[in-house]
């Protein structure tokens, strides 16, 4: 987070953020310690190349991009091009001092029902900073409007229920309208700072944290957005279908 940053930094403790793929071995980019900004993965390292291709997708050429992928021609070709630009997969801006900001997966944007295309993933830092809220997923592909499935931490849960006036033992409590209603405030506040188009209309909450072991996030923690979907579907549906709106 970059205030979090930005306050290790004022302390005197230089932290720098970097950025880079296994395919290009594997660094691209970092935040020299004289013009850190802690909101960018920094400029190109020497011997890099960087630009914007088609969706904002970043892309690299340098040294250490690799020569493609073993025995798996096809798989090589969708990467990395005639010229020798590999496609990173992330949507990026480049600003006027070689500075890289990552903006969102390629795979992961959400496009609307509307054609707007929304990246999901600092919505979901953002909301994730409320330390009701354990896991976030933001889903709303094909939609009208954006929802959220959201773990509640189980520790926080207790007295936050107590707050609406509700029973923390009893399931229904998760679908429970001032209960709903009070995190839709907060989630709206996590998102304060956001453009117009950061708006969560429905939300839904449960209590079981997405595992490793039941195949809904990978071992390094990040979510598997089409497995949670599936696990959930029927959630969603009913969010779409005129469940409560925040």
């Amino acid at each position: 987070n970059e205030q979090i940053a930005r306050v290790f930094i004022v302390l005197g403790v230089p932290i720098i953020q970097g950025y880079g793929l296994t395919e290009t071995a594997p660094v691209i980019s970092a935040n020299p310690l004289e013009d850190n900004i802690p909101s960018s993965v920094g400029v190109p390292i020497r011997g890099v190349q960087v630009r914007i291709g088609d969706n904002d997708e970043l892309l690299v050429k340098g040294p250490g991009v690799m020569l493609g992928y073993w025995n798996n021609h096809a798989a090589t070709a969708q990467v990395i091009d005639e010229n020798g630009w590999l496609r990173t997969g992330d949507q990026a801006r480049i600003d006027g001092s070689n500075h890289i900001y990552i903006t969102g997966r390629i795979k992961d944007i959400l496009v609307l029902s509307n054609g707007e295309k929304i990246p999901p993933g600092d919505m979901e830092s953002a909301i994730a900073l409320d330390p009701l809220f354990e896991q976030v997923m933001v889903v709303g592909e094909g939609r009208p409007f954006l929802s959220a499935l959201l773990v509640l931490d189980g520790e926080k849960w207790p007295g936050f229920a107590q707050d609406q006036g509700v029973d923390p033992l009893d399931p229904r409590s998760l679908r429970n309208t001032r209960v709903l209603s009070a995190v839709s405030r907060r989630v709206r506040a996590a998102l304060k700072d956001f453009p117009g188009y950061a708006k969560i209309r429905q939300v839904h909450l449960s209590l079981e944290p997405w595992t490793v072991d039941d195949g809904l996030i990978t071992p390094t923690l990040k979510v598997k957005r089409a497995r949670v979907l599936e696990h959930f579907s029927a959630d969603v549906e009913s969010m779409y279908a005129g469940g409560h709106a925040g």
